[in-house]
């Protein structure tokens, strides 16, 4: 009879560890939309490659309201690309893993045209955060997963 009782134990257990498991590894994902800590974009981020990519697919306010026309990267100080749109906008480029859940690399900020030396977390299941850095001075933000 105990030996009976310790595989129903054994059983139970590894029922119960299993899905934390699967859960942990999704928690680790950068994959899917990610809201803005301002709330004023949505990325996509992806696997591409070895890396990670992130795009930004739509925007809070995605028509400048003084032209008219749709949000451009006017704060980059290149002329050719400050016509570019936001939407479909790059936002990371040489994103690689540096540790558990963890990614470096480069992160541009439309904000003010620049590109940072940045990193990004997966911190929860559902919060990334994303800093980036100018020699020693660094900042950063939490995104939220969004449902689409």
């Amino acid at each position: 009879m105990v030996c009976r009782f310790e595989l129903v134990f054994v059983l139970m257990a590894l029922i119960a560890v299993t899905p934390a498991k699967a859960q942990s590894a999704a928690a680790g994902s950068p994959d899917g939309i990610w809201l803005t800590q301002a709330a004023d974009a949505k990325i996509r981020v992806s696997r591409c490659g070895a890396g990670i990519c992130g795009v930004v697919v739509s925007l809070k306010e995605p028509i400048d309201p003084l032209t008219g026309k749709p949000q451009a990267d006017d704060k980059n100080p290149n002329p050719a690309l400050a016509k570019r749109p936001i939407i479909g906008l790059s936002l990371f480029s040489g994103m690689r893993p540096t540790g558990q859940n963890q990614w470096s690399g480069q992160i541009y900020n439309a904000d003010d045209g620049k590109t940072y030396a940045g990193k990004i977390s997966v911190t929860g299941p559902a919060t990334l955060k994303v800093e980036g850095c100018l020699g020693a001075l660094c900042g950063g933000e939490d995104w939220t997963r969004s449902s689409r």
